[in-house]
């Protein structure tokens, strides 16, 4: 299996894969608003390729958090079904998290599942000042310190790396 940065040959596999493992309902989540019409952070994204077929992907936005300014949301993480908890999702995660910091990213901010992310560094407690711009299960809102003390003053709404504001409208009632 090779890890390599996402390239633009890769957008339709990313597309057909994020479906098949969150699907359609995902756009309805409040992290989707901070990621509407982003170009996800090119320099960091990854895919995971098996005899040529695209298995997984990992990919980051820029956001802004007050306290702390520009950082980086990841999500998704998606790995083909047939291969999950073979590792494929640690080894994006630990290679993406390696090029942060590379890069200079000094923190990393996501909405997941605490007891899969704890393994990478990912707390709960470095978020308790932050509120995003909708709905969420702040339990699931966790942060990344990649240099110590970078996420001490995150206070307030993570918005939009450019500025613009947060819509947020409830999805409809399904009768």
């Amino acid at each position: 299996m090779d890890i390599m940065r996402e390239r633009p040959r890769h957008a339709a596999a990313i597309e057909s894969l994020v479906v098949d493992c969150f699907g359609e309902g995902r756009f309805g989540k409040t992290v989707y608003r901070l990621r509407d019409g982003v170009r996800p952070n090119n320099e960091l994204g990854l895919v995971a390729l098996e005899d040529g077929e695209l298995v997984g992907t990992l990919r980051f936005w820029p956001i802004h958090v007050d306290g702390v300014g520009e950082t980086i949301l990841l999500g998704p993480l998606a790995v083909t079904e047939g291969l999950r908890s073979s590792g494929i999702g640690s080894r994006l995660m630990r290679a993406g998290l390696s090029r942060a910091a590379a890069f200079g990213y000094r923190s990393v901010i996501l909405v997941g599942d605490e007891p899969y992310y704890r393994r990478f560094g990912f707390r709960r407690d470095l978020t308790l000042g932050l509120m995003l711009p909708g709905p969420v299960d702040y339990d699931r809102l966790l942060g990344l310190e990649l240099v110590p003390g970078a996420l001490a003053g995150a206070r307030g709404l993570i918005g939009r790396a450019d500025g613009m504001p947060v819509r947020y409208e409830m999805p409809a009632a399904v009768a």
